[in-house]
């Protein structure tokens, strides 16, 4: 599916992170912020852990097997 550590950026790389229960790193300026499942998502932000991320301001990173 996704490579541990790999940057998501499309609607559709949420999306699969959702159907596969897999874990997302969240970073804000190269610093880490969160680690969790993806709850839902729309074009400005990403909900992990109940809290909303901004999709500007953030990078989310794929972590399969975490």
């Amino acid at each position: 599916m996704y490579l541990h550590g790999q940057q998501l950026t499309e609607d559709d790389h949420f999306q699969d992170h959702i159907d596969a229960d897999v874990p997302v790193q969240v970073y804000y300026q190269n610093l880490h912020k969160d680690i969790g499942f993806v709850e839902m998502y729309n074009r400005h932000f990403v909900k992990i852990n109940r809290i909303f991320y901004s999709r500007k301001k953030h990078t989310f990173v794929s972590r399969p097997g975490y």
